[in-house]
């Protein structure tokens, strides 16, 4: 069942990409209207948290927060393949901070796993890149690490409820980016994207996500849902014809082959 969220985890995920594409916004309103609904789906859902404050609780929504941000900022400067997939390093800090973290051991296929990881990346830097699109990869490669870092911490909340760091994220997001927001409305097939981004995209994905995070490892929780850096360049490609450049689509199929085997050999393993 928890790998059955997580695929479906990464499905809902997986829309991001095209919808935030679909939203002729500034990217930090976007970022704040879909954590708005979210928010207010969430507590809809959930009801009200009641927070214990802890380290991994803030640290988690900071994380939460810093990612969604960047995930947006970066779909607006390059290609969403490059921001999945750059983002899909996250396996790499996970594998590195859990022993510490959460005293879960690294393997010697970790290490593997991170080595052509790193090398997939590199390659992302060998397209004809303008200065926004370095941006945008850039924003790529910091949200990986602040992703690894909010599965770490969901994952040290696995007795508690790691969906209050969620919505903290949300509600953290959505204040940073009101200001942004008096720019104008988007139309109303924006305004349609922004609720879907909310509603599935970031509501219906981690509340299945917080739940299945409690019976999986950190690192089976970031390699599970490779479904998404997948069908993420798929949906923006069929709809909007947008295709990341050839350094990239190669460097891609490393990040994506690397993570692949890890779990496969993890599963191999149990």
């Amino acid at each position: 069942m928890p790998i059955i969220m997580l695929l479906g985890t990464a499905f809902f995920w997986s829309l991001g990409g095209l919808l935030i594409k679909s939203v002729d916004w500034h990217p930090m309103a976007i970022a704040g209207g879909r954590s708005l609904i979210a928010v207010l789906f969430l507590i809809a859902v959930t009801g009200i948290p009641r927070i214990k404050w802890s380290k991994p609780l803030v640290l988690g929504a900071i994380a939460y927060s810093t990612t969604v941000i960047l995930f947006v900022i970066g779909n607006k400067l390059t290609t969403a393949a490059n921001v999945i997939l750059l983002q899909y390093t996250s396996p790499v800090y996970v594998a590195l901070m859990s022993r510490a973290f959460l005293g879960e051991r690294i393997t010697r296929s970790d290490w593997y796993t991170i080595i052509l990881v790193m090398c997939g990346m590199v390659l992302f830097f060998l397209d004809d890149l303008t200065t926004g699109n370095m941006i945008g990869n850039l924003c790529g490669i910091v949200s990986g690490v602040t992703f690894g870092t909010l599965i770490l911490c969901l994952r040290k909340q696995k007795d508690e409820k790691p969906e209050t760091s969620i919505i903290l994220g949300n509600l953290l997001t959505a204040l940073v980016g009101i200001p942004f927001m008096f720019s104008g409305l988007p139309d109303a097939k924006g305004i349609g994207a922004i609720i879907a981004l909310g509603v599935l995209q970031l509501g219906v994905s981690y509340l299945l996500y917080s739940k299945a995070i409690r019976h999986v490892t950190a690192l089976q929780g970031i390699l599970v849902p490779v479904l998404e850096p997948l069908l993420n360049p798929i949906w923006v490609l069929i709809f909007i014809g947008e295709k990341p450049g050839k350094w990239a689509f190669f460097g891609g199929i490393i990040i994506i082959g690397a993570v692949v085997n890890r779990y496969i050999r993890q599963i191999k393993n149990t």
